[in-house]
């Protein structure tokens, strides 16, 4: 190998650890979570081979969902054209089981018309979680949008009236019908009905790149589809309408389709509320 080459192969691994320690990964490495990204501007990202969407400055998201596989795979391809893969170690969560009891008859063994009624419903919250925005609000820190006690955690078997039904995707906060729900980050609002057949009165607000937040079980909304809101915003109220047995707000988070645990972008309940605490005490 000559002088020459042996300068070019050197050159070409410079960049290839250059490229390679500007990337960054923030989150949890387990099922539920997501994790947001950094890479050098103009870098191709590619999830187990789908093209992530990136903003202009080399931000992204991207998901595992709840029963995601413990082998991932990120492909980077640097603007200087080179390649990296990045395997992912995603770590097996255990998930509880939860019976649920007291639902009604007209939930559990709806009519034809509710069946209707329930498809629909869905194909609503579908193509809201569909949308794709540039906003780069998912990037921020995300707040609690209501702090209380944690009633129901995402990924749980539920059992409804002695009947298995699909895990939770969502964290449940206990609140009396009436209590503010805020904006856990900017956004837009992207769905809001005030009675849907299994969630009640539910609202999306999209986040940016596939981030998004649902609110279930409302009792009242504040905002409409096409509103900015900010983060701290007052936007609907706790309620116990759809299928509930109490009062609740039902957070969810998705990217895009998949389902993803809202307590992986926000410091643990037990933190905020002894930080409320300690504040009222001072």
């Amino acid at each position: 190998m000559t002088i020459k080459m042996m300068l070019a192969v050197a050159l070409s691994l410079c960049f290839s650890v250059s490229s390679a320690a500007e990337v960054s990964l923030q989150g949890h490495f387990e099922q539920g979570a997501l994790v947001r990204g950094q890479v050098p501007s103009g870098t191709q990202v590619m999830l187990n081979d789908n093209l992530v969407k990136v903003t202009p400055n080399g931000q992204f998201a991207i998901g595992f969902d709840r029963d995601a596989k413990s082998e991932q795979r990120l492909k980077l391809v640097y603007p200087d054209g080179l390649t990296e893969i990045k395997p992912l170690k995603i770590s097996a969560r255990k998930y509880q089981i939860q019976s649920v009891k007291g639902i009604s008859n007209s939930i559990m063994k709806p009519a034809p018309k509710a069946v209707a009624r329930a498809a629909q419903d869905a194909k609503q919250t579908q193509a809201a979680r569909s949308i794709f925005t540039e906003s780069e609000a998912f990037l921020s820190d995300f707040i609690w949008p209501l702090t209380g006690r944690i009633s129901g955690v995402y990924g749980s078997q539920r059992i409804y009236n002695d009947v298995p039904g699909n895990p939770h995707f969502g964290v449940d906060v206990a609140a009396p019908t009436g209590t503010v729900v805020v904006a856990p980050a900017d956004g837009e609002i992207s769905l809001a009905v005030a009675d849907m057949f299994y969630s009640g009165g539910t609202m999306i607000i999209d986040h940016g790149y596939g981030v998004s937040s649902s609110f279930l079980h409302l009792s009242k909304l504040y905002v409409k589809p096409g509103d900015k809101v900010k983060q701290g915003q007052a936007v609907a109220e706790v309620g116990a309408t759809g299928r509930v047995t109490g009062p609740h707000l039902d957070w969810r988070l998705n990217w895009f389709h998949m389902r993803l645990d809202p307590v992986s972008i926000v410091p643990s309940m037990a933190s905020v509320l002894a930080a409320k605490k300690a504040t009222k005490t001072h």
